[in-house]
């Protein structure tokens, strides 16, 4: 995998808050003054274009990739023939010298160091248990977890979590400080 930035991910059962604490812990780390990139996995087909549209109807045509330009945002569509790319197939999408930190919410399985949330009575098996790559516990007070020597940090806290993905990232020394500090 060619990374020309940090990359740290969020692992849960879907379900368990991860758009929801990164929707609080990005805005922190925004305020620092992080270019942050993100690649969210989903198991939905979605289509992101308008039928009717001239870029939906050159891609139905049969392009593979199609850039739909506007003037302050430009979106990205590939075609895939396989089901589930992979995480080295969409990182090879983002433009990394335009940013400091990427962030990947989903990709259970890819191997980048992640972060593994967990909520009380959302009974899913931890992942930590058969992934090396988890760095950090990301819990409620009231969950429970096994045994382990990771950081436990509390996912109700996004100023907490903010801090510790700017720590593990070796980018705690960006010229702002977080809200509160």
């Amino acid at each position: 995998m060619l990374l020309q930035r940090p990359i740290l991910g969020f692992a849960a059962f879907s379900g368990t808050g991860k758009t929801t604490l990164l929707e609080q812990v990005i805005p922190l780390l925004k305020q620092q003054g992080l270019r942050i990139g993100l690649i969210k996995a989903s198991h939905h087909i979605i289509e992101p274009d308008k039928p009717g549209k001239d870029s939906y109807r050159l891609r139905h045509a049969g392009c593979l990739q199609t850039v739909l330009s506007t003037p302050n945002r430009a979106i990205s569509i590939t075609e895939y023939d396989e089901c589930d790319p992979s995480l080295e197939d969409q990182l090879s999408l983002l433009d990394q010298s335009r940013l400091d930190l990427i962030l990947v919410e989903g990709f259970r399985d890819a191997s980048i160091p992640k972060i593994e949330l967990h909520r009380s009575g959302f009974e899913r098996p931890f992942l930590f248990l058969k992934d090396n790559n988890i760095i950090a516990l990301c819990c409620d007070e009231a969950t429970q977890p096994p045994a382990t020597t990771l950081p436990r940090l509390d996912i109700n806290q996004p100023q907490q979590v903010a801090e510790f993905v700017l720590a593990f990232s070796g980018l705690e020394q960006m010229p702002n400080q977080l809200a509160g500090n």
